[in-house]
């Protein structure tokens, strides 16, 4: 062997790397990865659909997000592992490349003196294996979970690399990753040095971070979840409060509503409950109101009626006073009729049939009509230059129901005063008698149905309504009636306005 030789060689591993890198080769003996073995029931409550909705997308999240930084993490670890490997061949080769200081030689003369120095001076980190390998036969290793060397197979690839190689091979230590660098010397023997990395030591570090993350964003989840589902109870709280209200509400109990706080959706929801129960408690308190109305006033003229036709007699007169009696009792049960009708309509939308109403021009067309009705002086002492949005039918009928009771409560050749004038709220228009006026202890029940004073002071012809129905008109109009008296100097109804019932002036 002669002395004056080349060193060992080692092929530099610089341009080969780990899985992602270039391989000039790869082990033909790697396992791949194995794939893994792949009747009517009451609907969940808003809280408990809500909740759920929540829990899996987080529990998505949670997931994805463990799985990503295993991913990260195991993706720095073959880096970390690549760097290793290629930091182990790049020491080899400095070791195999030194020159010895005092004589000038190579240090190293042949790859068994390479291999004994190199295994001597270097100690293998976690998960780490060195196998060397003398003209195709195992020579040395280091200590590992599993001897490699067992594997006559795998021995025999490595010997036939003649650049170095990047390659897998599994276990029943699970994956290993090396790097084998074919070492040459002249004359002095063919070697291949091997470093291998058991990944699953490399990985438990990244299995337990994982698992840490898991425990802690687990516990996260956890509170978090039980503090949604105390939120999702606090915010959803209106809607079980709309269903004990509904389930509460009766015919004769409209009284149940909902308290609202905040200004989110869900109160929106709550208000709006309310609003509707209003709505409806208003409609039913209108038909029962009519109802009531109807049987109570209708009953009178049903049982004349029933009483003549009973006692008909075949007597000509006798007959012809019971028909009078008759009519007069059924057009009396038509007006009635007529005037329920209008008072129940009054109360519900659509109602009014708005429109621009000249004030002025409008109290003179009252008096023209007053004065058809009775025959005494009709005075316009005043009228407002003003226009008002009004629905001139219904405020007609409100006025004439004024005038006819200011006139049936005057007496015969004493004037009636109508006028209007204008307010900080909108217009007031008034009617004024000069009657025997009303007692101060029936004025606060005298625009009630059928109310009649203790002075009388009801039409005798009419069903009682007339006044009612003035002040349903009036309300409609989002104004209102009041009236002035004292006995022995007349009354005084007025009608209070807004310029347009829908303004604010209401």
């Amino acid at each position: 062997m002669s002395t004056t030789s080349s060193p060992p060689t080692v092929d530099a591993p610089d341009a080969v790397g780990p899985a992602g890198l270039d391989r000039p080769q790869r082990d033909a003996s790697t396992n791949g990865a194995t794939a893994a073995g792949s009747g009517h029931r009451r609907p969940p409550s808003a809280r408990r659909r809500i909740l759920g909705w929540y829990i899996g997308i987080m529990a998505l999240v949670l997931a994805a997000g463990l799985a990503v930084q295993y991913l990260v993490m195991a993706t720095q670890v073959e880096r970390e592992v690549a760097a290793d490997l290629r930091q182990e061949a790049e020491e080899l080769r400095s070791l195999a490349e030194a020159v010895d200081p005092v004589t000038g030689e190579p240090a190293g003369r042949d790859v068994v003196q390479v291999f004994d120095a190199f295994l001597a001076q270097n100690i293998p980190g976690p998960g780490e294996m060195m196998f060397t390998l003398v003209g195709g036969s195992p020579y040395k290793s280091t200590v590992g979970p599993v001897q490699l060397f067992d594997d006559d197979d795998l021995v025999a690839i490595w010997a036939g690399f003649s650049e170095p190689a990047w390659g897998e091979t599994s276990t029943e230590a699970g994956r290993v990753r090396y790097l084998a660098v074919p070492i040459r010397a002249e004359g002095q023997g063919v070697g291949t040095f091997v470093v291998a990395m058991f990944m699953a030591e490399r990985l438990e570090g990244v299995g337990n971070a994982v698992r840490v993350g898991a425990l802690v964003f687990g516990s996260a989840f956890l509170v978090a979840s039980a503090t949604a589902w105390l939120g999702a109870g606090r915010v959803l709280r209106p809607i079980r409060y709309v269903t004990e209200a509904a389930r509460s509400i009766t015919e004769t109990n409209w009284h149940r509503r909902i308290d609202v706080v905040g200004d989110e959706e869900v109160a929106e929801l709550a208000r709006t409950f309310n609003a509707m129960l209003d709505r409806l408690e208003d409609a039913f308190a209108v038909q029962r109101r009519f109802i009531d109305d109807a049987g109570h006033e209708l009953r009178t003229p049903i049982t004349i009626i029933r009483g003549h036709l009973e006692l008909w007699s075949t007597d000509p007169a006798e007959a012809t006073e019971a028909r009078a009696v008759i009519d007069d009792e059924l057009a009396r049960m038509a007006r009635m009729v007529d005037e329920l009708l209008l008072l129940a309509k009054a109360e519900h939308p659509g109602f009014l049939d708005l429109q621009p109403v000249d004030v002025a021009a409008f109290i003179e067309e009252i008096a023209a009509k007053a004065r058809v009705l009775d025959d005494r002086p009709w005075k316009v002492v005043e009228a407002a230059r003003i226009v008002v949005i009004a629905d001139r039918q219904q405020l007609t009928q409100a006025l004439m129901n004024l005038a006819t009771n200011a006139a049936e409560h005057t007496p015969a050749g004493m004037p009636v005063e109508i006028g209007s004038a204008a307010t900080e709220e909108g217009v007031r228009i008034w009617v004024r008698d000069h009657g025997p006026g009303i007692e101060p202890g029936d004025l606060s029940q005298i625009f009630e149905r059928f109310s009649r004073g203790r002075s009388g002071r009801r039409n005798a012809r009419g069903a009682g309504l007339g006044l009612a129905i003035v002040a349903a008109i009036s309300a409609a109009h989002h104004g209102r009636v009041d009236v002035t008296s004292a006995p022995a100097e007349g009354s005084t109804f007025s009608i209070h306005l807004p310029l347009d019932p829908d303004g604010s002036g209401s």
